[in-house]
């Protein structure tokens, strides 16, 4: 079965909320699934939170990953559309590969006629930027991608040491990261709804100038922000406060 598959579930809401102002959807970084962002409707009482599943994890650990980031937009655009016939403001954030990916399906959402109503492009470089490495699939072996995971603070360095652990998550994590270094935008394009780049002060991934150059992938407004921690700043102090002020902002 395809990527587009009607068992293949691409949104969660671990606590819907219609009646709430706005919606936010969240898409997890390489190697991340929609448990990372569960706890944030507890918090932002002003939305209703939704995560994107990629194939390989969670409840979708039967499936096989994804290898192709545009392979995955047409069913999340056509998931979150459903969700747009509601007509409630919807938000996205996408943090690191999340990104990418969030940006893909936010140009596909525009092409259908939908605009989104603020895009939050978190820890990651601006799509212009990004180009694809040929030789993804030997340079992200096993090793690389442990040793970059421990460099972004984001697994526990105890469970990477598990066995167990690491043959459970790493055909995933893998495969993501293959995913994102072989992608590349076919075109750029600007989307048309606000957007704002937040970046860990201490990111060693991620430069403040390679953040900043989302400015250059809108046609509203644009804001960056630098906020303490690194790459997984948001683990110990999620933006909470940028998001709900979004909302404010936006009535």
């Amino acid at each position: 079965m395809g990527l587009g598959g009607s068992r293949m579930v691409w949104t969660q809401c671990a606590k819907p909320r219609p009646f709430a102002a706005r919606r936010l959807v969240c898409f997890p970084h390489a190697g991340g699934s929609p448990y990372f962002f569960q706890a944030w409707a507890k918090e932002l009482t002003d939305f209703e939170v939704h995560s994107v599943c990629y194939p390989g994890r969670a409840e979708r650990m039967s499936e096989p990953p994804a290898t192709d980031i545009r392979s995955m937009t047409g069913p999340i655009a056509d998931s979150v559309e459903e969700l747009l016939s509601d007509g409630r403001p919807t938000d996205f954030f996408g943090h690191s590969m999340g990104a990418a990916i969030a940006y893909e399906v936010a140009v596909a959402l525009e092409e259908r006629g939908h605009s989104l109503g603020h895009f939050f492009a978190s820890g990651a470089r601006a799509p212009q930027l990004m180009e694809p490495d040929a030789a993804a699939e030997t340079t992200w072996d096993d090793e690389a991608v442990t040793e970059t995971l421990v460099e972004l603070g984001g697994t526990d360095t105890e469970l990477l040491r598990n066995p167990a652990f690491v043959d459970m998550v790493m055909p995933y994590i893998r495969a993501d990261f293959r995913m994102l270094a072989s992608y590349g935008p076919e075109r750029h394009v600007r989307l048309s709804c606000a957007v704002t780049a937040l970046l860990g002060e201490t990111d060693p991934r991620v430069s403040p100038r390679q953040a900043d150059a989302w400015r250059e992938s809108t046609r509203g407004p644009f804001r960056m922000r630098t906020v303490p921690g690194g790459h997984f700043y948001l683990a110990e102090d999620p933006p909470f406060a940028v998001l709900a002020a979004s909302a404010a902002e936006a009535g």
